[in-house]
């Protein structure tokens, strides 16, 4: 069963959110999945995973994050400014709440909650800085996850600070999408610690499943080989994905999955089964 809610944060921000498998939230096995950079929960594959997973047993949450930039139309981004103001440290904030009010009954009555975490590309490193915070997350999964968020050259640095934004393209949508300069801000200040994901992987006490298609040209594979490496091993498994890119030959809208995200379906499942 699919359920659409509204949850609002502490900071006042309104979240959308869907759940799958209602009928599994009594056996207190959840997992929430948390999109990327220009993802939103009903982008693609999220969907067909989430239904996936919940006819697996679990209660499985989608959302998107306050500041992703989609509104009230569900597909198109609407909400440019909210978009330009948005920030890492505001995302895991509100990854957060979502588990809260998970572990709270916002959704209904569960006890003695197994959480599994599973995050695409940014989504994924704001999976592992959240969990590595925690001790009540089963396993964590991610999916072509970044391993450091300071991605801009010096120049680029300059002239953001210069005229307070820096404008990326979707290429999907063709519109030219600000970022305002909080967001280099937020990096620039909190690399070291808060936001430096190596440091949250090597931290990290539950176990971990890093999936990455060899042929990722948005965030490459040696990512995914910097995460492993400063992980513990004896509780993560890197899974590559030969001959795929970033979103495993899915597209949005989904035109159904690919030989090659199938297998890496089943192989989260499989990690979550044995984990949770």
């Amino acid at each position: 069963m699919r359920e659409n809610y509204t949850y609002t944060t502490s900071r006042g921000n309104v979240i959308s959110i869907t759940t799958y498998g209602r009928e599994n939230i009594s056996n207190n096995s959840c997992i929430i999945i948390s999109h990327g950079f220009k993802g939103f929960k009903d982008w693609g594959f999220f969907p067909y995973t989430a239904e996936y997973l919940s006819n697996l047993g679990y209660f499985v949450i989608t959302f998107n994050f306050s500041h992703n930039g989609i509104g009230k139309k569900e597909f198109e981004f609407t909400e440019l400014e909210k978009f330009a103001e948005n920030t890492l440290s505001l995302e895991m904030e509100e990854l957060t709440e979502i588990i809260e009010a998970y572990k709270n009954n916002f959704f209904g009555e569960v006890n003695n909650p197994k959480i599994g975490l599973l995050g695409h590309s940014r989504g994924g490193a704001i999976t592992i800085l959240t969990a590595s915070d925690r001790k009540d997350i089963s396993a964590v999964v991610t999916w072509a996850s970044v391993s450091n968020f300071d991605r801009y050259s010096e120049r680029q640095k300059i002239e953001w600070k210069e005229k307070g934004y820096f404008t990326v393209m979707n290429m999907r949508t063709k519109q030219e999408m600000r970022l305002n300069v909080s967001l280099l801000n937020d990096i620039e200040k909190n690399k070291d610690e808060k936001l430096n994901i190596t440091k949250a992987v090597a931290n990290l006490d539950a176990p971990l499943l890093i999936a990455h298609g060899k042929e990722d040209l948005a965030v490459k594979f040696e990512e995914a080989k910097e995460l492993y490496e400063h992980s513990d091993k004896s509780i993560t498994e890197l899974f590559p994905i030969e001959n795929i890119g970033h979103t495993f030959g899915c597209v949005h809208p989904f035109e159904g999955p690919t030989e090659k995200f199938d297998s890496l379906l089943i192989k989260t499942g499989q990690f979550f089964k044995s984990k949770m």
